[in-house]
């Protein structure tokens, strides 16, 4: 029950996939949707607390990578201090998302976990290939558009259309 965030470095193009549980999934999808609940999630929580002492997020930074996990800090300033806090990396890209505040990725970080969308559907297992849901596929064609990765994309196209046929 995990998901893949894919986080897509602006200028080369280059994914980093993180690996994140259900409701850390939940969590940045209801973020990115702007969906209101009744009473603050926990990074809402979190943001409260800044407003409330005038600290703002300056930025995140993916800082390492390590034994499959990813390590984040959150940059706050509080108009005099600049203050580096640990963050789990699901949480650190809920309060970006949130304030719309970058997110950086150390270079060896990206080096070491970027990968191409042609490799990630190369190096899926076989069952896993047929196996992608419609939605998982268009993140893929997605990111092969964004890549020029004409090939790949109209590859996808067509696998979404046949399952999308199928299912008709």
């Amino acid at each position: 029950d995990s998901y893949i965030l894919m986080l897509t470095e602006p200028e080369s193009g280059k994914n980093v996939p993180v690996l994140i549980g259900d409701h850390e999934a939940e969590v940045l999808i209801m973020t990115v949707e702007q969906v209101k609940t009744k009473r603050p999630m926990t990074h809402e929580l979190l943001l409260n607390i800044l407003d409330n002492y005038s600290i703002v997020l300056k930025h995140v930074i993916i800082s390492k990578y390590e034994e499959g996990i990813f390590y984040s800090t959150l940059i706050l300033h509080d108009g005099f201090n600049e203050k580096h806090i640990d963050s789990r990396t699901s949480d650190a890209i809920a309060l970006a998302l949130t304030v719309n505040s970058p997110i950086y990725i150390e270079d060896s970080v990206l080096e070491e976990t970027c990968i191409q969308p042609d490799s990630m559907v190369q190096n899926l297992p076989q069952n896993k290939k047929s196996s992608l849901s419609i939605e998982e596929l268009e993140i893929l064609l997605q990111h092969c558009i964004e890549n020029e990765e004409y090939e790949m994309a109209e590859e996808l196209m067509k696998k979404i259309e046949r399952i999308k046929n199928d299912t008709r």
